[in-house]
């Protein structure tokens, strides 16, 4: 894959400069054309060995382009901050992410510390592939988010690059220097990385986000090369769609013979699908449980005991804990929560309701508005109404396509995953009900003063889709329920019950992690 860059590429000054001009006023078109367009955003990647100039390029396509919808993403590898260290490793880049419209330079991305944990032995080749493999998926979730990405090697052979770097830092002006392998100076390690460079192009290179190696001995080649490939993956971005052929007329259909009365017709026969009764894992649960106020009280303080506990020792401090609740409208979610609440210090826990998204969060991916709310070690974060809104909400009422929320869960099982790698505990709740008591729970809100806020049209006219929701939800359960983030179903027709369930859960989930 780096053979071609392996090969000497110069660009004359003349050359250069007959080019540029024409390359800038492309680049700044196509940019203004991605901004009105305001439907995706571009991540540049650019890596490559230190002295390759990463640096210079960056500068020079701020030289280029409109620096209004420019950012550099620098993620300074040799000096994390403890808020970093405290978050899943994703944390930093997930919450840099350019709104619709922009365009990101990313110098030191998700590719670092695999790369460089592998060349210091600090991992194996099956470690390696393992997060490049969780990398690709990554990428492949951001690119059909709006999110384009164009991943740039910046290509110089070892002695070259060691050259330069010397030339760059020595003498008495030290020009700033881009160092992103700053941990590997002995030529082992730089060997090492040269090696797996190729490697890891090779296997993270897919149709929506190639590598591409550019020759960076001579810098003016290198500009030139840089500019077109970016030239060419805007126009990409911004391209009209290829039009449909049209349709070729349909012949009208011979009629066709009328069946015998005994046999039923592939057009009449119903599918395996409609043939078979819907399954809903909500109709198994029992939902006449209850719990007497008598028993209520004293179970309710020792699950809280157990929760303050857990979420005030030590080893808490290199863990956290992430609560989801879902539930049918008027299941109790509030009022479980503040159960949870009076169990937890105020300082070190923040509850994130979640409605509809702003435009800010409409502009990145859907899960950007959870990234970014992601707690620190040490802390708890409690989301009344989740990430599953993909596959719930936005499923049953068509506010995306069945290919968006399809992919979701996938999506959400590694974002899971990589919370749990991280040491926070998730703890996932559904509420459950029927609709006979959510009538009458309804019915309760309307003549309560106090309560009225709760309830809207909207909570009636979602009762009609009942069935829809059953369907998401039992879909929802199988593909997500895991081993590190596995749902609790909760019969929450007895409130006291619930609670106490949802309290004993986290609980048992706290002291199992922490054990």
């Amino acid at each position: 894959m780096f053979e071609s860059a392996k090969v000497v590429h110069t660009l004359d000054k003349a050359a250069y400069k007959a080019l540029e001009p024409g390359l800038r006023e492309e680049l700044l078109n196509v940019q203004f054309q991605l901004i009105d367009q305001n439907r995706r955003s571009l991540l540049v990647l650019i890596h490559g060995p230190d002295g390759a100039g990463k640096g210079a390029v960056v500068n020079q396509l701020y030289n280029w382009l409109d620096i209004r919808k420019l950012d550099t993403l620098t993620y300074n590898t040799e000096d994390i901050s403890q808020d970093d260290r405290k978050h899943p490793d994703m944390w930093k880049y997930w919450r840099g992410l350019p709104p619709f419209g922009d365009i990101g330079l990313m110098l030191g991305s998700w590719y670092h510390k695999p790369v460089n944990n592998w060349v210091l032995g600090r991992t194996d080749d099956d470690m390696l592939m393992r997060s490049l493999d969780r990398i690709r998926r990554f990428e492949a979730m951001l690119d059909a988010e709006g999110v384009s990405i164009l991943k740039i090697w910046l290509y110089l052979d070892q002695k070259e690059a060691r050259t330069r770097l010397k030339s760059l830092t020595d003498g008495s002006y030290k020009r700033p220097v881009v160092r992103e392998w700053k941990e590997l100076d002995s030529k082992k390690a730089r060997e090492r990385l040269a090696m797996i460079s190729e490697e890891v192009a090779r296997t993270t290179s897919t149709d929506f986000a190639p590598w591409q190696v550019v020759p960076a001995s001579n810098s003016l080649y290198r500009d030139a090369t840089i500019g077109g490939v970016l030239l060419e993956k805007l126009r990409r971005m911004t391209g009209q769609p290829k039009s449909e052929p049209a349709a070729t007329p349909t012949p009208a259909p011979m009629p066709a013979p009328a069946p015998a009365p005994s046999i039923t017709t592939a057009a009449t026969a119903p599918t395996l699908a409609e043939a078979l009764p819907h399954f809903s894992i909500l109709s198994t649960l029992d939902l006449s449980q209850k719990l007497e106020k008598s028993d209520y009280d004293a179970q309710l303080a020792r699950e809280q005991h157990r929760i303050t506990a857990a979420t005030t020792s030590a080893a808490f401090e290199k863990s956290g804990l992430v609560l989801a609740f879902e539930g049918s409208d008027a299941a109790g979610k509030g009022s479980a929560i503040r159960r949870v609440r009076q169990a937890l210090d105020p300082r070190y826990f923040r509850v994130y309701p979640i409605a509809a998204p702003t435009d800010e969060e409409l502009a990145r991916p859907y899960l950007w508005r959870f990234w970014r709310s992601i707690p620190s070690l040490g802390q708890t974060a409690i989301f009344d109404r989740s990430w599953y809104g993909r596959v719930l909400v936005e499923r049953v009422e068509e506010l995306c396509s069945p290919s968006d929320w399809g992919r979701a869960y996938a999506e959400i099982n590694d974002f899971e995953a990589e919370l749990s790698r991280s040491g926070l505990v998730v703890v996932k709740f559904w509420l459950a009900i029927s609709q006979e008591e959510q009538k009458r729970r309804f019915e309760a809100r309307e003549v309560v003063p106090y309560k009225r806020f709760k309830l809207t049209p909207e909570d009636w006219r979602n009762r009609a889709k009942w069935p829809l929701y059953e369907q998401a939800v039992t879909e929802m359960v199988d593909r997500t329920s895991t081993a590190i983030a596995p749902w609790t179903l909760v019969e929450a027709e007895d409130k006291r019950f619930a609670r106490v369930k949802i309290l004993r859960t986290i609980a048992n989930r706290l002291e199992e992690a922490l054990s």
